[in-house]
């Protein structure tokens, strides 16, 4: 009997996904898009508009092949795709100082506006960056990641409740950084706006990392180590079974 289960364990393993294979998502869809704008602006001395396009190709691709062969939007490759068509859009906007420093703005809120709609959807876009995080590739913690996301978990409903305010958190306060930018390139000196512009994002970040921890990601955390260990004593508590049959 035990040599059976622990066959069984082994063979769940290496079933599942490493932290690379959990990460692919990220570096695919949003690390290759930006990586490939900036190599594209420095190392080939492009514009910003070419930059733009030819890293806007990869979520393009993406996106088109997600809704094509796999019936569905790809979350990540389709925001990434909008904000490279902004961005685009806004390379044509030219004006005053602080018009060019409120424009900045538009990339933080359309991300902010697509997070959220992803959460009205029911798809939150964040769960696939924050998944790996705390799966930390352990094959008993997806698996217990995958029952409580399924609904077939005994505390279901609170860790999907929590996965929705991860990504709600995120998508507000990529929203607030986008007014505080067009408050601020409206009301403040342009040459304090203009560091202030980038400091603005730093804090931005740094708050939605400490909102999401607490209200959602730790939670989260917590609950998946429970469904471990509930699983766990389900298990043992069969094993007992099967020896006292």
């Amino acid at each position: 009997m035990t040599k059976t289960t622990n066959t069984g364990s082994q063979n769940e393993r290496k079933q599942q996904p490493s932290v690379l294979e959990n990460l692919r998502p990220l570096i695919v869809d949003v690390a290759v898009p930006l990586g490939s704008y900036y190599f594209f602006k420095e190392a080939f001395g492009m514009s910003t508009f070419a930059a733009l396009a030819w890293s806007s190709v990869v979520p393009a691709v993406r996106t088109v092949w997600s809704v094509v062969r796999e019936r569905r939007i790809n979350g990540l490759a389709a925001l990434i795709l909008v904000v490279n068509v902004v961005g685009l859009a806004l390379s044509f906007v030219s004006g005053d100082p602080r018009l060019m420093l409120a424009k900045d703005g538009a990339v933080s809120s359309t991300v902010g506006i697509g997070i959220l709609v992803s959460v009205a959807l029911g798809r939150p876009m964040m769960t696939a960056g924050l998944k790996p995080f705390l799966v930390k590739g352990d094959a008993a913690r997806e698996a217990a990641w995958e029952r409580l996301a399924s609904g077939s978990a005994v505390r279901s409903a609170e860790f999907l409740r929590k996965e929705r305010v991860f990504s709600v958190l995120w998508g507000l306060v990529l929203l607030a950084e986008c007014v505080a930018r067009v408050v601020g390139a409206y009301t403040i000196p342009v040459a304090t706006m203009v560091w202030l512009s980038s400091l603005l994002l730093v804090v931005a970040i740094s708050l939605g990392m400490v909102l999401c921890g607490g209200a959602a990601a730790e939670p989260m955390a917590r609950l998946i180590t429970d469904e471990v260990k509930r699983q766990e004593a389900a298990q043992e508590r069969e094993q007992g079974l099967a020896v006292a049959a």
